[in-house]
């Protein structure tokens, strides 16, 4: 599969608060992980509480056409709210979960482990999505999806395109040598970090990657550049912005970082 790794290729990612960025690949504009309520409380069925801090940075009518959504998992509401269930609707083609996918209907589509959908480019030719595994806690998926869900991360390639992997909420570093096994180098990282910590599970320990293993998945990747969501706006993310950027520096890597 072709793929270019060159610094000249710059692809712009906009990062509108949590997990939602959004960019644009292959002249196919992509959104990540959609939340666009306000501040406030949260809760789905059968998940804690969780407070939102800060409104996002963009309103969906701000951000103009989106061909596809990347979206990790359906479950939580710090990553698909109703303001960004309601925007699924108005969208071509939604990448989730093979359980997401099902309990979203509509234009969802589910992506097991390395399975691949390819997208049309307006120019011709073609985007490729992987579908790559994340894990949303720490241990094994089998011990970790009864309590958190299933999540989906995702790996983008095309003729000329430089490779971006989208890592979902991921707390796997396992997860990252596999993809980076079949993918690295990769140009861009979009990581979710944020350490978020809900003490009721797994003993308050991180669902997601902390600033450490952010860097850690930098290297193990290669990636030539890193760009963080997932650590601002809720009140359960213990690492921001600073932590972020002690854990590159402290790791030798401050100038892949975004």
């Amino acid at each position: 599969m072709a793929s270019s790794h060159n610094a000249d290729q710059q692809l712009p990612v906009r990062v509108l608060g949590g997990p939602t960025a959004a960019f644009e690949y292959g002249g196919l504009r992509f959104l990540t992980d959609p939340t666009f309520d306000g501040p406030g409380d949260y809760q789905n069925p059968g998940r804690p509480l969780l407070t939102k801090t800060a409104p996002a940075a963009a309103q969906p009518a701000e951000l103009g056409r989106i061909d596809v959504v990347l979206l990790s998992h359906d479950e939580h509401a710090d990553n698909l709210d109703r303001s960004g269930r309601d925007l699924l609707a108005d969208v071509a083609l939604t990448l989730t979960t093979t359980g997401g996918a099902r309990r979203l209907g509509g234009t969802a589509k589910g992506l097991g482990d390395w399975e691949q959908v390819t997208v049309d480019r307006p120019d011709g030719g073609t985007v490729t999505v992987t579908g790559v595994p994340a894990i949303h806690g720490p241990g094994k998926r089998e011990e970790v999806e009864p309590f958190t869900g299933q999540v989906t991360g995702f790996v983008l390639t095309g003729e000329g395109l430089p490779t971006v992997y989208v890592s979902g909420d991921n707390a796997s570093l396992e997860a990252v040598g596999e993809i980076a096994a079949r993918f690295a180098p990769v140009d861009t990282a979009v990581l979710f970090a944020g350490a978020p910590r809900i003490p009721v599970l797994f003993d308050g320990a991180p669902l997601v990657l902390d600033s450490a293993q952010a860097a850690e998945a930098a290297r193990l990747l290669d990636a030539r550049r890193v760009v963080t969501v997932h650590h601002d706006s809720w009140a359960h993310f213990t690492e921001g912005r600073d932590e972020i950027v002690a854990a590159f520096d402290a790791a030798g890597l401050a100038d892949r970082l975004v």
